[in-house]
């Protein structure tokens, strides 16, 4: 099915100009994904810096078509894949970590889990909520991601970002226009680093704000399953999941897609579903709640690629 999808762009990577990082062919997107589903990207580019990836998108052919993909944590890719070159920033470039005073530079390839070790080494709070943001810190900006409380909007002093001419931009945060889960982020940029605001703190009290949040977590939502974090968006003043509860949906399976016992606006894969179901599943959910409430309900997960 693959091959005859994309056969119309025989030898895409043949005609991609060289570069210093990593293309790969038929890279299997179901495993750069939370949900673990997915056809495949037809190549994967993995740019060894920032000039590498600069020089890529220059010289390559204009109808070359490119997404980007970070940690795959509020992804769906759908069963058909990802037709052209899919972008991860995954080389040592994109990963670095830099302390100025209270505000921290981080790479867009950094995990966001994994800034809490550096903030307690470096004593600087203020930034927990983050760590518990599933995925990496180039998906923060363009859903405006955040939980307990806080959202990327708070802390985000700046931005550095890369557009599809290989232009590089310092952008203010302030400029994003930044509303609930969502930004004015052109979709042809792409984020390299940003630089975030914390505060002077100490090792104790982050750990404790962190492992609090962690606990929270294992309590309220289904942990170590296949799942991209919050599904739809929280109408202004409601809550997603009581809504998907008043409409009759929880436990609402179809296929091995199944609405989550524990959190009503988490959808899971138990182990056979297809990017389809997923979807599907979300579609029924949206017409229930519709039908019920009067209220139709937006995606918060992104969904890229082709069907079927």
């Amino acid at each position: 099915m693959f091959e005859s999808f994309f056969k119309k762009e025989e030898g895409l990577i043949d005609s991609l100009p060289d570069v210093r990082g990593k293309y790969i062919e038929n890279v299997k997107l179901s495993k750069h994904t939370w949900f673990g589903v997915g056809g495949p990207a037809e190549v994967m580019f993995i740019p060894e810096d920032y000039d590498d990836l600069k020089s890529f998108l220059v010289r390559k052919e204009p109808a070359v078509s490119v997404n980007v993909i970070g940690g795959g944590s509020n992804l769906l890719i759908r069963d058909g894949g990802i037709p052209g070159v899919v972008i991860k920033l995954d080389s040592k470039a994109f990963k670095k970590v830099v302390f100025d005073g209270e505000n921290l530079t981080v790479g867009a390839g950094v995990r966001n889990s994994d800034l809490q070790k550096e903030m307690i080494a470096k004593e600087l709070g203020g930034l927990e909520f983050i760590c518990s943001v599933p995925g990496r810190i180039g998906g923060l900006i363009r859903t405006n991601a955040g939980c307990f409380g806080k959202c990327v909007s708070d802390v985000l002093v700046s931005a550095k970002v890369m557009n599809d001419w290989g232009e590089i931009y310092d952008v203010d945060g302030d400029d994003f226009n930044f509303s609930y889960r969502q930004s004015m982020f052109p979709e042809n940029w792409i984020v390299l680093e940003v630089v975030l605001k914390g505060f002077k703190s100490n090792a104790k009290n982050i750990k404790k704000v962190i492992e609090e949040q962690k606990e929270y977590r294992i309590k309220n939502q289904p942990i170590n399953k296949r799942t991209a974090g919050s599904t739809f968006k929280n109408p202004e003043g409601l809550s997603a999941w009581k809504l998907i509860e008043s409409a009759g949906c929880k436990g609402l399976k179809v296929g091995d897609a199944e609405v989550s016992d524990k959190h009503s606006n988490f959808l899971i894969n138990n182990g056979k579903a297809t990017a389809e179901d997923i979807e599907t599943l979300g579609e029924k959910i949206i017409e229930m709640v519709k039908e019920k409430t009067s209220i139709t309900l937006e995606w918060e997960v992104r969904r890229m690629g082709v069907k079927k």
